[in-house]
């Protein structure tokens, strides 16, 4: 794997990035799993941060589960893209900002605790750039359970969850912008984020056990930089479909080896007439084109129009906004 030469720190990202253990001494497990003394766990953790392969040990939050996120774009002038993306960055609310090659050339993800936060946020945006902001709003999820696989081959993609809001309770979007968050390297990570939230260690553990079995928390566990970590050719292709032929077309291209998430959002009409997207992370140019290339033979996207960004910067990746930010600090 590039950039990771050590085996042990191969396996702590390859085996945890999901799944993490919902006990009070999480480490220990991985420790023992591994072979290694719990602190050398949470020593090599630390240093991964710190370089920068890692983000956090946290959660993802299934979308649209407890907040309201969107994709957007703007098309900034090439002299004012760098400023541009400065003033993004500045919204807590937008937790992914990546320039791609195309006349849309940021893309960034803005999410808050309702659909009226994320519209304030898109207006903000667009007043202090002086930019049109396309609003790429969801429609539905085919695969968006983002893992990396360090070991030679694809990654195991699991099937999709059903989410159940329904076992929501109060204070629990305060537990999970906490975990969004990411939580302490420690050796007792819930104990210290139980203190903080002034609950006992055991309800805590309970509430995030029903919040994962729920699909709410939708992975839990090692959020890696996948560009440091050699994924470095990262395309988001887009297809213009008809919106009957998605029912088809959507779990069959998120079920495509190479086809790191899949989802149908909203078009823009006259401007932007994509509805199904799809990401590609490769290590190269050239096998992200052949992962695409198997996936335009698709019978069910037999004919359609396509369109390749490829990345070529991050601005910005951090946890979903969940709480209003006065409330989330």
């Amino acid at each position: 794997m590039e950039h990771i030469t050590d085996p042990i720190d191969c396996r702590l990202l390859d085996e945890f990035q999901r799944d993490f253990p919902i006990t009070e001494r999480p480490f220990q497990v991985l420790a023992y799993v591994l072979g290694l003394e719990e602190a050398e766990v949470i020593d090599r953790l630390n240093r991964m941060r710190a370089t920068g392969r890692i983000t956090r040990v946290g959660a993802t939050i299934a979308p649209g589960a407890v907040s309201a996120s969107t994709l957007a774009a703007v098309s900034a002038p090439e002299e004012q893209l760098e400023e541009i993306a400065a003033q993004i960055d500045m919204e807590p609310g937008v937790n992914h900002n990546y320039q791609r090659e195309d006349d849309w050339n940021l893309w960034f993800v803005a999410t808050g605790p309702d659909r009226a936060h994320v519209n304030d946020t898109l207006a903000r945006i667009s007043r202090r750039t002086g930019l049109r902001v396309l609003d790429l709003r969801l429609v539905r999820p085919f695969n968006v359970d983002l893992g990396f696989r360090m070991a030679v081959g694809r990654p195991s993609v699991p099937s999709p969850r059903r989410v159940d809001r329904t076992v929501m309770q109060e204070g629990d979007r305060t537990l999970l912008q906490a975990l969004s968050t990411g939580l302490p390297l420690v050796a007792d990570p819930f104990t210290a984020l139980a203190q903080s939230l002034d609950q006992s260690v055991d309800m805590l553990l309970g509430r995030i056990q029903v919040l994962h079995d729920a699909g709410i928390i939708s992975r839990l566990g090692v959020i890696v930089r996948h560009r440091a970590l050699g994924w470095s050719a990262n395309a988001m292709v887009v297809w213009d479909l008809p919106s009957e032929q998605i029912d088809r077309a959507g779990p069959t291209l998120a079920a495509h080896p190479g086809v790191t998430l899949c989802y149908e959002r909203r078009p823009v009409q006259d401007v932007w007439p994509y509805r199904l997207y799809s990401m590609i992370h490769a290590r190269s140019r050239p096998e992200a084109r052949e992962v695409l290339a198997g996936a335009t033979e698709l019978p069910e996207l037999a004919g359609a129009h396509h369109k390749v960004l490829f990345s070529t910067r991050c601005f910005k990746q951090t946890g979903a906004l969940i709480q209003p930010k006065e409330v989330a600090a």
